[in-house]
């Protein structure tokens, strides 16, 4: 997998003033830590993250951080980022420092391939996990997972002990739970009626209220 590098500058100032200065002048705040790092405060330049941030998946992206006047390049990913609840400018970044060694847990959003023979039926797919956790090495995380549902028919169903992962990788689940379904056009229409009846039911409330 591609490994996109960061820079990045030590950042002693804090508080929401201090915080509010950077992002002015086109610097994200943001933290560094793991498992076996004591946090480090750190700035980044917004034009540092716009490839990051182009390529996608974001959370996947294995990254190659090197701090000014620091030590030698650290490999981390995106824990967590914080966002403006209305303008949805980033406010914040985490970032998590990981050892090529060892295995680490993270989402993988799920694809499909193929057109089943439930939905050419006039069935219609379901996909009920768009993401799924996975644990591998971090320079084996895969971009997606891809089922293939050609062979499905209506009614049939997806789990995940069915899943064949290429290398290393492992799914942590405690239960086999179902990825996806194949729905026939009876379960679709039963599934319309419960969303309708749902709409009415809220639109007689809301007239009575009214009256």
């Amino acid at each position: 997998m591609e490994i996109m590098n960061l820079k990045a500058t030590l950042r002693e100032a804090v508080g929401n003033g201090p915080s509010r200065v950077l992002r002015r002048d086109g610097k994200i705040p943001a933290i560094l830590y793991g498992p076996k790092t004591d946090p480090i405060k750190l700035t980044i330049e917004n034009l540092e993250l716009e490839p990051i941030f182009k390529s996608g998946a974001v959370a996947q992206k294995l990254l190659k951080l090197e701090i000014s006047g620091a030590d030698q390049g650290r490999n981390v990913m995106v824990k967590d980022m914080q966002r403006h609840p209305v303008s949805n400018t980033l406010l914040h970044l985490d970032l998590y420092e990981v050892s090529m060694g060892q295995k680490i847990k993270v989402m993988v959003p799920v694809a499909t391939t193929g057109k089943s023979k439930g939905v050419e039926m006039g069935g219609m797919l379901q996909i009920i996990r768009r993401e799924l956790e996975v644990l591998c090495l971090p320079d084996q995380i895969p971009e997606m997972i891809t089922i293939d549902v050609t062979d499905l028919d209506v009614g049939d169903s997806f789990h995940v002990e069915e899943l064949q992962l290429e290398g290393d990788i492992e799914v942590p689940a405690e239960v086999n739970f179902t990825i996806l379904t194949i729905l026939g056009a009876s379960k679709q229409e039963e599934e319309e009626g419960e969303e309708e009846g749902e709409e009415e039911g809220e639109e007689t409330a809301e007239a009575s209220a009214e009256e």
